[in-house]
């Protein structure tokens, strides 16, 4: 086919998507250009549910073709193209992806690759069915992607295929998706409704949507035979349609009276449906004006890849022309801030550590005494009752258990107490440094808080003989006492009176000595243990301020070099961002050059586009 000038744009339009990275955009095109090399013409039948749409393609050809009824009967496209005979055939596949065509500034969303529309007999695979039931068929059978039908008709005969697609609605469902699918393949768009109403909001808008996409489109009022005023509806459209400035044609039909014509060969009838004035914009402002027709398509199709590819190139230029030097200065004087920061909380931790440090060595003075004084307590109420010298093995084992324990919470009360200064200098030094140091970093081991051997006091016994010595000391008194008192009776000094006054003496004397003994023995138990918890208390004490002091000057020469890392860090990034501006800037400013250059290159092909497609069209393709 001899070049033509809107191929020159088309193929323009390829190669710059593949420049820029588009190839999935350019590939669309492709298959676009090879639809618009070819002889045919694709006019695609778009309607809501119910519209009449399929009744105006069987109006059109003067046969039933396409099935029609109350509910939304067709649900995959039906291709009708021009055929020596009568023919059909279901073609296999997946439902198509979604597809979004918008005006104006908005663009053309596509998802997945566009397939192109095969020839009616390329597929082997490919299911032959009867012309009058192959729609019929389709619509019940699943796994079909649509039907293609050929007939030999005139009106198709030029090259002219005419594309019923799935009824559309305001929901993205699968039969919208089928629909739109159609149109990246439209020559020309015939958007159908009932004149029972006026347009729909959402009609317009679909009919804006279209024309983004296929310029060329009129819209058929269907049912004027249901309708007495039908002219009066068609004025009011054609008038909006005029006021919203979409340039498109407005018929007035009736396929009722246009299928009853054929069947009777009623010429008065037919002129009465409208279809001579539909045919004839078929005959001669598509078919006769192909040339014009492909220019349109390739305008407006180039205009909407320009935009898809323009607009990243467009963000780009604004994020380089924002990134200037502004932004480095902003990140030089932010890292000024951060130093004279660092440098004010230099002095500021350095207090905060002393405090934390005083506090704790404090506390845990104050805890080991608290914790001391309770055992003592409690080993000063065990001495109350028991006797040392039958329980000190048992006192001393609880005695040593309870001391290791409090020595080991005084311990971990330490550490735990460090480990949150620790975090509490790391969030005022370095905040945005989470690992600039750790507490295990600094952490000694804790005060192991070693027992020293704990001697049982020496304790007196009470020995059979002391008891013997004891209790007849107290015998010879009650005997004595007794015994006088019982010869004023005329009675003898020792007799049974006296003897037993003698036995209860010593018996008491024996258990009055065993008590003041046992009260004796108890006393030395509690100075023992108190000599113990304090020569304990002085010696844990002692390991205690000494791991402190250790683990302050660790932490405080730690604290002082990540300071000094984050000087020098901030010093080192202020000095490369300083560097840096000069070359960023050069970079900047090329880069800036490079994409003003592509955007000025898309801006020449978008306006050849337009030169191929004007924004503002007269009624009629040759007008």
């Amino acid at each position: 086919m001899k070049a033509t000038p809107w191929l020159d744009v088309l193929d323009e339009a390829v190669r710059s998507c593949v420049a820029h990275d588009r190839e999935d955009l350019a590939q669309r095109l492709r298959v676009r250009r090879a639809e618009l090399a070819g002889p045919k013409v694709r006019v695609v039948i778009l309607g809501g549910r119910g519209q009449g749409k399929s009744q105006l393609l069987n109006g059109l050809l003067g046969a039933t073709v396409c099935a029609v009824g109350d509910d939304m009967t067709t649900t995959v496209p039906a291709v009708v193209e021009y055929a020596s005979s009568p023919v059909a055939a279901l073609v296999p596949g997946t439902r198509p992806p979604s597809v979004e065509a918008r005006c104006g500034e908005d663009t053309l969303l596509l998802e997945g690759p566009v397939p192109s529309l095969p020839a009616l007999t390329s597929a082997a695979e490919r299911q032959s069915v009867s012309v009058d039931s192959a729609t019929a068929v389709a619509n019940r059978s699943s796994g079909v992607l649509r039907v293609e039908i050929g007939l030999p008709r005139k009106l198709l005969e030029t090259g002219l295929t005419l594309v019923d697609t799935p009824a559309y609605g305001p929901e993205p469902n699968e039969h919208t998706h089928a629909a739109l699918s159609t149109l990246p393949h439209a020559d020309a768009v015939l958007l159908t409704t009932d004149v029972t109403r006026d347009l729909s909001p959402a009609e317009i808008d679909v009919l804006e949507r279209v024309l983004g996409l296929c310029p060329t489109a009129a819209v058929v009022l269907t049912k004027t035979d249901l309708v007495p005023g039908w002219q009066r509806v068609v004025e009011r459209n054609r008038a909006r349609l005029e006021r919203r400035g979409l340039p498109v044609t407005v018929f007035p039909v009736s396929s009722t009276l246009r299928l009853l014509a054929a069947r009777t060969n009623d010429s008065r009838l037919n002129d009465e449906s409208g279809f001579p004035a539909l045919l004839s914009y078929l005959h001669r402002e598509l078919m006769g004006n192909v040339d014009v027709l492909r220019r349109r398509c390739v305008g407006a199709l180039t205009g909407l890849a320009v935009r898809q590819v323009v607009s990243p190139l467009r963000e780009r230029l604004t994020e380089l022309q924002r990134g200037g030097d502004a932004e480095l200065i902003a990140r030089y004087r932010t890292i000024g801030r951060q130093l004279e920061l660092l440098q004010r909380e230099s002095s500021r931790w350095q207090t905060m550590l002393s405090d934390e440090v005083a506090d704790l060595t404090s506390d845990l003075d104050y805890d080991l005494r608290d914790r001391t004084r309770r055992i003592l307590r409690e080993a000063d109420e065990y001495f109350e009752v028991a006797d040392p010298a039958k329980d000190w093995p048992e006192f001393e084992e609880w005695l040593r258990d309870n001391l290791a324990a409090a020595a080991e919470a005084n311990s971990r009360w330490l550490l735990d107490r460090f480990e949150w200064i620790t975090r509490k200098l790391a969030s005022a030094i370095a905040p945005h440094r989470a690992d600039a140091f750790s507490p295990d970093e600094v952490l000694r081991g804790a005060p192991e808080g070693e027992l020293g051997e704990l001697r049982m006091p020496n304790i007196e016994k009470f020995t059979l003989g002391q008891k013997l010595f004891v209790g007849m000391r107290g015998s010879y008194s009650g005997l004595l006492m007794f015994g006088l008192a019982t010869t004023l009776a005329g009675m003898s000094l020792i007799n049974p009176i006296s003897l037993g006054a003698g036995v209860a003496f010593g018996a008491k004397s024996v258990f009055e000595e065993r008590g003041t003994r046992l009260k004796r023995r108890q006393a030395t138990a509690r100075n023992a243990a108190h000599r113990y918890v304090d020569d304990f208390f002085l010696a844990f004490g002692k390991e205690s301020k000494d791991t402190v002091r250790l683990i302050h000057r660790e932490l405080r020469d730690r604290c002082a070099a990540v300071a000094q890392e984050l000087r020098t860090e901030l010093g080192d990034a202020a000095q490369q961002v300083k560097q840096v501006i000069d070359a960023e800037a050069t970079e900047r400013g090329t880069a800036m050059r490079d994409v003003a250059r592509r955007i000025d290159e898309l801006e020449l092909l978008r306006r050849r586009a337009e030169a191929l497609a004007p924004r503002t069209v007269v009624r009629g393709l040759t007008a």
